[in-house]
């Protein structure tokens, strides 16, 4: 369960963040390389009080391997 930041009101997950105009989504990558590795798509949290939408990677470990 996330918290919105916000109004602590309990989060809608699992929407997705699209980009207008395509279906492509958003994939989170290793910035540090040319060809970078593909690390995973973010998850987006939508707040039904206040409309705060929070964007996070709920597979940290991936970042720690680096």
């Amino acid at each position: 369960m996330r918290e919105c930041i916000r109004c602590h009101t309990e989060m809608v997950e699992g929407c997705d963040l699209k980009v207008q105009g395509a279906g492509y989504g958003i994939i989170l990558a290793d910035s540090e390389k040319i060809f970078a590795n593909r690390l995973g798509k973010p998850k987006v949290a939508v707040c039904p009080r206040c409309g705060e939408v929070s964007i996070y990677f709920d597979n940290v470990d991936l970042l720690k391997e680096k």
